[in-house]
């Protein structure tokens, strides 16, 4: 009488299995294969299995018997059949390819597996399996911009220097301003998370007026000096630059990184500038907010209190703002910079490499 092979799983293989079995982009054959060796690792008969799974019972076998000799690689791959390749699917499988790459149907921006289907005179199925298999999704795309500016190389040497070698005697603040963040009320109350729903919020909201948030952020601690005023203007970043100077210790040489925003850089800024020598601006190049590390900061807040919120006002929101802020400073974490120049400059070259092969093409 043959005896089914014991399972024994190691955590990390049952933690693999678990999230086959439960993944909702998992192929269902695999889905399948990871139910069958758990149910066999907890010590259920092959026909009680099939039962379970609504299959038969040498199929169960099959695949307990694959992971018992090969582990996860056994059930994640199928065996290789015999016989010749598929030649008139391999070409098809070309042409999918191709045809999702270089070129784009007449009425739309991007294929779906319905429109490239129907062109190619085949099925959608077939053309998700080789999105799938060859990593393509036609309907997601990412933006992107290489700066133009010409002292680019200059301006990153000098702002990633602050960050890798900052000076001695002196605090580097990365600082910016969230511009018109709106008081958004919502038209109807949203329902609360439980289990199996996640929360809800409707799709249409009333405007309730608009703040600003300056923020400069103290890169060795990462204390935050914040304040909310109602426009950007020049006159507001003098105020801003003023807070800064009374919050910080004033023996201290301050170097702030700032992007290239024309209120920064006015003749009533500059001649602030001029008459606290201790202020030292570093702009980061055009089209380069990546390099302000407080713009990471500005993600936070906006993912964790501002975007799912209600506001009846801009008061309200002003100081849920300044309780962040304030909450923040109570336990400042700071964002560590670790790219350097060259690799920075490196993936600059084949971004700008690939726009040229682009354009001729």
């Amino acid at each position: 009488m043959r005896v089914a092979p014991k399972i024994i799983l190691t955590d990390q293989d049952r933690k693999t299995l678990d999230r086959w079995a439960r993944g909702r982009s998992t192929p269902t054959r695999l889905v399948v294969r990871a139910k069958i060796v758990l149910a066999a690792a907890n010590g259920a008969p092959n026909q009680q299995i099939a039962e379970q799974l609504e299959t038969n019972r040498q199929l169960v076998g099959k695949w307990r018997t694959r992971f018992a000799h090969q582990g996860l690689a056994g059930i994640e791959k199928d065996a290789p059949r015999g016989g010749r390749p598929p030649v008139a699917r391999q070409a098809l499988t070309a042409r999918i390819v191709e045809w999702t790459t270089q070129r784009k149907p007449a009425n739309a921006t991007h294929w779906s597996t319905r429109t490239l289907a129907a062109e190619l005179g085949t099925n959608h199925v077939l053309v998700s399996r080789v999105w799938q298999a060859h990593g393509l999704k036609p309907h997601l795309s990412r933006t992107f911009k290489l700066s133009n500016d010409p002292r680019f190389v200059e301006k990153l040497v000098d702002v990633v220097g602050l960050y890798l070698n900052p000076p001695e005697h002196a605090l580097v603040l990365s600082c910016d301003e969230k511009s018109q963040i709106q008081a958004l009320d919502r038209t109807q109350p949203g329902l609360p998370i439980k289990p199996g729903r996640c929360g809800t919020m409707t799709h249409d909201y009333v405007r309730n007026g608009t703040t600003t948030l300056f923020a400069a952020l103290e890169l060795a601690e990462g204390q935050l000096i914040g304040t909310c005023m109602p426009r950007h203007r020049h006159q507001e970043w003098i105020k801003f630059l003023k807070l800064i100077d009374a919050r910080t210790p004033a023996e201290l040489d301050l170097h702030l990184i700032a992007d290239n925003y024309f209120t920064h850089k006015t003749p009533e800024v500059q001649r602030w500038l001029k008459r606290h020598p201790r202020f030292h601006m570093h702009f980061i190049p055009t089209s380069s907010s990546w390099l302000n590390l407080v713009e990471r900061w500005f993600r936070e807040i906006t993912d964790k209190r501002i975007r799912r919120e209600s506001f009846t006002g801009v008061e309200q929101l002003v100081a849920v703002i300044m309780d962040y802020v304030a909450k923040h400073n109570e336990n400042p974490k700071t964002f560590v910079w670790t790219a350097k120049v060259e690799d920075i400059l490196a993936k600059v070259r084949r971004a700008r490499a690939a726009l040229v092969k682009t354009a001729s093409a």
